[in-house]
């Protein structure tokens, strides 16, 4: 058998420095899903996000996805790349 995944729209955000800056982003708006991990109390290294399978880390350059029921999860660029495209915003 051969399966076709559905065209789903999910929201995503590429986690960046600049993303934990800004006091409107994902990173502020998910806190209570997230933990950001540093080094000695300097820049944020990684964080890890509660999903529905655990705790999952994810590196600065991957992207964060948000899924069909409002969980959260990591996402390599590569594997983002190959799988989602973007959307044009909706009216």
């Amino acid at each position: 058998m051969k399966c076709r995944k559905k065209p789903v729209v999910v929201e995503a955000w590429e986690f960046t420095r600049d993303s934990i800056k800004v006091a409107d982003s994902w990173v502020r708006r998910y806190r209570n899903d997230i933990d950001l991990f540093s080094q000695y109390g300097g820049e944020v290294l990684y964080i890890e996000i509660k999903t529905l399978e655990g705790a999952m880390r994810a590196e600065l350059g991957d992207y964060i996805i948000r899924g069909l029921q409002g969980e959260l999860y990591p996402c390599k660029p590569d594997i983002f790349e190959a799988t989602y495209e973007l959307v044009p915003d909706q009216i």
